[in-house]
């Protein structure tokens, strides 16, 4: 069980003497051959018994030895550990002295143990020694699984930590301490574990307030103490490679590193308000996004089509939608597929989220001129076949986008329009001539994301007439199924909810909306082409989602640009 601690306990074995000097090198070796752990492999030997060894362990580690434990730990000591977070770390509560929780560990030696339950339990935590065996036992014995509750850093309002950092301590010299090393990692280590797509460090009055944004909605997490709010963004500065003095001008940076074993970017974005400095950081962590064209929830029909636009040597592919809404990597997914040695491909982004070999990609830069127009027109300059500008935001940057479109190079952008018809009057209202805008554009793709319903939990109901007809449906149009919600597990934060899924409208171009469009039609007129040319809306898209027990009708009604008609037909 503690094979990673080998040099710890080979260290202790020869320090108490406990077993001859040439046996201690000898099981060493094999273990590090064989694996295993020292300690298990000299009880098995019988050079030790299993009570001497961590007897003499605790004392050598300045722990008290518990040498007989219970058959289960009483429910109301039990409650002081929440179950997850009792699982999690191999703890159990064994007695209360005031602020101080003495706890029972399966692995003792572990060196921020601790660290960690202080700042998860909001109160001092001192380490006890046990058989690991029977503390492993007890653990299983006093908290089932099913009674496991969203625990440690998970718990929302939880109580602060203890103050780790002295009083009037400067907090760019507080920011290398240990104790503020280890909670910032605890929190990114938990932040990428739990599929964050941000977190965000936020001063409340004399505290630091900590939210995850998980599957696009925020949720907190447990404060640590006020006098680690300094130091805390005073750390991530560091790691950002940030001005730790300058906290009256925004800043931005960027952190690398390895978390929870995977390889992530954080952008970090710091801002100065009343109450302190405001720091946030976007998690771009390519393992967890599918940047493939198969892995959006695209309907065959959908993607095949989508395919043809990209596989044309000319023409612009628009994705549209609020933020947050997946169109970048939507974009992202084209460019993995597009990306082949007969061709070059470069894009313009505000910042570039993800490096791709093989694509060249230009960060532009506001301060100094370089915006996605000059990028853009630089572009042109440079033989590509296909370009992606990261937003088109300005009438010169559109007007750009369609040149190039109409010169030979199949471009690729995204907009901020509530449907896919839309776009088209977003493009007039921003200077270019409907004719061009005719001529150069092949294919809209609107989308959102709606949460999916967690498969751990997931239960089943009919929906009631109110639920019907704020969806614009009928008791005909669900089929008589039923509508599919989450109970809340361990697995989904008690949310209901695990991982998003795309919802799409997909506007190709043909002749008649070409036409329509040349000729300044209004939106009515143009969704009516649309449709004729095989449009389904975004709403469309929700309610099949809906049927299909992929999300719930909350998700279906939050969402923007997806309610029900004003004139139900009776169709969705």
């Amino acid at each position: 069980m503690w094979a990673e601690h080998n040099e710890t306990l080979r260290t202790f074995l020869g320090e108490r003497g406990l077993v001859p000097a040439e046996t201690l090198r000898e099981a060493a070796v094999a273990c590090a051959e064989a694996g295993g752990s020292l300690l298990e492999r000299l009880g098995e030997a019988g050079f030790l018994s299993r009570e001497e060894a961590f007897a003499e362990l605790a004392a050598w580690l300045g722990q008290e030895w518990i040498a007989r434990v219970p058959a289960v730990i009483p429910p109301e000591r039990a409650a002081e550990i929440p179950a997850e977070l009792a699982h999690r770390h191999g703890v159990l509560p064994w007695e209360s002295r005031g602020p101080l929780l003495r706890v029972l560990a399966v692995d003792p030696l572990h060196g921020e143990l601790a660290d960690q339950l202080a700042f998860a339990l909001g109160r001092e935590v001192e380490l006890l020694m046990a058989d690991p065996r029977e503390v492993e036992r007890l653990l299983r014995a006093t908290y089932r699984p099913e009674e496991r509750p969203r625990g440690s850093l998970h718990q929302k309002g939880g109580p602060a930590s203890p103050p780790v950092v002295r009083e009037g301590e400067d907090p760019g010299e507080a920011a290398h301490s240990a104790p503020v090393i280890r909670l910032v990692d605890a929190v990114l280590e938990q932040a990428i574990h739990q599929r964050a797509s941000d977190l965000h460090f936020e001063p409340s009055g004399d505290a630091l307030r900590i939210r995850y944004r998980i599957d696009g909605h925020l949720e907190e997490r447990a404060a640590p103490s006020p006098r680690l709010a300094e130091p805390v963004v005073a750390r991530l500065k560091v790691l950002a490679h940030l001005d730790i003095a300058e906290r009256r001008v925004p800043q931005d940076g960027r952190i690398r590193r390895t978390v929870a074993g995977r390889r992530v970017d954080l952008r970090v974005s710091t801002l100065p308000t009343r109450q302190g400095e405001s720091c946030v950081l976007r998690v771009l962590d390519r393992s967890a996004i599918p940047l493939e064209l198969e892995g959006l929830g695209l309907s065959p029909a959908v993607l095949a089509e989508l395919r043809e636009v990209v596989r044309q040597p000319h023409g612009i592919l628009l994705t549209t939608g609020p933020t947050g809404s997946g169109k970048t990597t939507t974009l992202y997914s084209v460019l993995r597929e597009e990306n082949a040695v007969g061709r070059k491909l470069l894009t313009a982004e505000d910042p570039v989220e993800y490096g791709i070999d093989g694509i060249l990609q230009t960060a532009v830069n506001h301060a100094i001129g370089l915006d996605f127009a000059r990028v853009l027109r630089t572009f042109l300059r440079q033989d590509p076949d296909t370009i992606m500008v990261g937003e088109i935001r300005d009438p010169e940057t559109a007007r750009i986008a369609v040149q190039a479109a109409l010169t030979g190079h199949l471009v690729l952008s995204t907009l901020h329009t509530n449907d896919a018809p839309d776009t088209v009057l977003r493009l007039v209202d921003m200077g270019v001539e409907p004719y061009l805008i005719a001529a150069s554009l092949e294919g809209v793709l609107a989308q959102r994301l709606v949460r999916c319903v967690c498969p751990s939990c997931r239960r089943l109901y009919r929906p009631g007439p109110e639920l019907l007809a704020q969806l614009g449906l009928t008791a005909a149009d669900t089929g008589g199924g039923p509508f599919a919600e989450g109970g809340g597990c361990e697995e989904c934060g008690h949310t209901g909810y695990r991982g998003r899924t795309g919802l799409f409208e997909w506007m190709r171009m043909t002749d008649r909306l070409r036409e329509a469009i040349s000729r300044g039609a209004g939106r009515r007129e143009l969704r009516e082409r649309a449709r004729e040319g095989g449009l389904h809306t975004l709403r469309e898209a929700g309610i099949r989602a809906l049927l299909a027990g992929t999300t719930t009708a909350e998700e279906v009604l939050r969402s923007r640009g997806m309610a029900a008609p004003a004139s139900p037909s009776g169709q969705p």
